[in-house]
């Protein structure tokens, strides 16, 4: 489904990924963890396309398509979704109204019909529920006023909303108290599918108490220096990483 080959990319000319190689097939979850200024951070941005970094070599493919070579509205048409690790605010712009261009340009690129208002407010309030988040948050603008908890529930939402093939999460749980984490968990839990794969980037081993991984990945100074299993990210929890690092 998307496979990474030897990706190097920087930021002016200090060079951050320094050759990521990564197969992620459908159905999966792959935890990223890794010390600060590691480059998770960096790799997720990559990956949808944000022009802050410049890729210097290397490829990556998803399902046949060269993300590289597209913009990030184009990922995000082939399916890309990128939570961020600090939602922006964007005042003016409701919910509702966001998610409705969203979704109808999707269904667009896809040659469907776009949504009825009818159609899209069941849809929307379908989706809401699965996150917990209450049907007064449709009319206020766009994270405006939400609290770190209610921003990333409302990503998780325009996750649900979108249906992305691969979901990359970016700190999802940063700054979230554990009631919070567990519904964006459970969120994000209720969207896995068969036909679709997260790659979820922490620091921390609790956030994968809840989403539990396939398969964890160790990123340290722009390379993957370990994959297992989900007992690596209880093994880090326990050890930290320095027997990753200095073994």
């Amino acid at each position: 489904m998307l496979t990474i080959k030897d990706l190097h990319a920087r930021v002016g000319e200090k060079e951050i990924l320094k050759g990521i190689n990564l197969n992620v097939k459908e159905g999966e979850i792959h935890a990223i963890m890794g010390p600060n200024g590691s480059g998770k951070s960096t790799l997720s941005s990559v990956l949808a396309g944000r022009d802050t970094f410049e890729v210097t070599s290397g490829e990556v493919v998803l399902d046949g398509k060269n993300l590289l070579e597209l913009s990030p509205e184009e990922r995000s048409w082939a399916g890309v979704f990128l939570g961020f690790q600090y939602p922006i605010e964007i005042p003016g712009v409701s919910n509702v109204n966001f998610m409705k261009s969203a979704v109808n340009e999707h269904r667009k690129q896809k040659g469907l019909e776009p949504l009825s208002s009818a159609q899209f407010l069941k849809l929307m309030r379908e989706k809401m529920a699965i996150v917990g988040m209450d049907s007064s948050f449709s009319s206020r603008g766009v994270n405006v006023g939400f609290s770190g908890g209610e921003k990333k529930r409302n990503e998780i939402f325009q996750m649900a909303m979108l249906e992305p093939r691969l979901a990359i999460l970016d700190e999802t749980d940063s700054g979230l108290d554990v009631d919070a984490l567990r519904i964006v968990a459970t969120g994000v839990n209720n969207l896995k599918r068969p036909d679709n794969a997260f790659i979820v980037i922490t620091h921390y081993q609790r956030l994968l108490d809840y989403i539990v991984p396939d398969v964890v990945h160790i990123l340290y100074k722009g390379k993957i220096i370990k994959t297992a299993g989900k007992e690596l990210a209880l093994e880090v929890e326990q050890r930290g990483y320095d027997w990753l690092i200095n073994g």
